[in-house]
């Protein structure tokens, strides 16, 4: 069983037809020649300035995580691009796609008329929002590094949206229902946990990703140490030298049996494989750095310390 990799690790691409830029920078300045003028100057997650309209705008996402956002800001009718790979809320399945994060089509995004474009430093190729640039199309950046950096993500969206006020709304409750899970996984002892996005190949969450402070905040830590890849690929020997006593693996599903495979079986010094603890945990809401990233938190707890929620599953 693999994990589908809803919104991959941005990386450059390559370059870029000049004469097909030229051709879309005309179409636009055609396109916008009606649209609306002026607006503030705001700083984004990158450290750019962007400049947005005041009111209702025509606004363009790049990756899962900026579209539940959105939507979560209240903005959701806002949108009138999204990429192939938003399906949350459902409404969002019926709203134009441009395209996967890593590789929009720019074209398309063109034809959407869009005034501001929500890309991410995690999910976006750095070539991409160049392009965008280029073609004068206002593009606001998002760098969710860590738990912390998610919060700020959704305040940073929410200034660039005038929805300041929803925006601290969503934060307060999202805290709220971190310090309720905290205070019930209160002296509870930490298992090791090995937290694989992918199972074929085995590709772990590593200690620089904000995964990691998912599990440290579940009651768990991450067996994964090595900082220099995001998300490294594991060998079985490392596995085992890491001896996890939890193996959550991430899936599609929000209710799919991880059945020890025959690979699996082989390797009974695993303290996790012995105890039966390899655990299925759905992706959508752990691997999304979105406002959905709590239910994320909350679902990990459950796995790593079914025993804490014992009292709430009887009622």
């Amino acid at each position: 069983m693999a994990f589908r990799c809803r919104e991959a690790e941005g990386l450059p691409l390559g370059g870029f037809d000049v004469n097909r830029l030229a051709f879309l920078t005309c179409l636009l300045g055609l396109l916008l020649m009606t649209g609306p003028v002026g607006g503030a100057t705001i700083t984004d997650m990158l450290g750019r300035p962007v400049t947005v309209s005041g009111g209702p705008m025509r606004v363009v996402s790049l990756a899962p995580s900026l579209t539940e956002i959105v939507f979560a800001l209240g903005r959701g009718d806002w949108l009138v691009g999204v990429t192939d790979f938003c399906d949350y809320p459902p409404e969002t399945r019926s709203k134009p796609k441009i395209g996967g994060p890593m590789t929009p089509d720019l074209e398309r995004i063109v034809q959407l008329r869009p005034n501001l474009v929500l890309a991410t430093a995690d999910g976006n190729p750095r070539h991409v929002v160049a392009q965008l640039a280029r073609l004068r199309i206002p593009v606001f950046g998002v760098k969710p590094e860590g738990f912390a950096g998610i919060l700020a993500s959704v305040e940073a969206v929410g200034r660039a949206l005038g929805a300041e006020a929803t925006a601290a709304d969503l934060d307060r409750e999202i805290r709220n229902r971190v310090a309720v899970t905290n205070h019930t996984l209160a002296d509870r002892p930490h298992p090791s946990v090995l937290y694989l996005v992918w199972t074929d190949p085995l590709i772990a969450a590593g200690p620089t990703r904000y995964i990691h402070d998912l599990i440290r905040m579940a009651g768990g830590g991450n067996v994964v140490r090595d900082r220099s890849v995001p998300y490294p690929r594991l060998g079985w020997e490392e596995i085992v030298k890491a001896a996890p006593e939890v193996i959550l693996v991430a899936t599609d599903h929000d209710k799919v049996n991880v059945s020890i495979g025959e690979e699996w079986k082989g390797w009974h010094s695993v303290p996790a494989v012995r105890a039966g603890r390899i655990i299925a945990v759905p992706g959508e809401s752990i691997n999304r750095p979105g406002p959905r990233v709590v239910e994320g938190l909350e679902l990990l707890a459950r796995a790593i310390h079914p025993e804490a929620f014992a009292h709430l599953e009887k009622r």
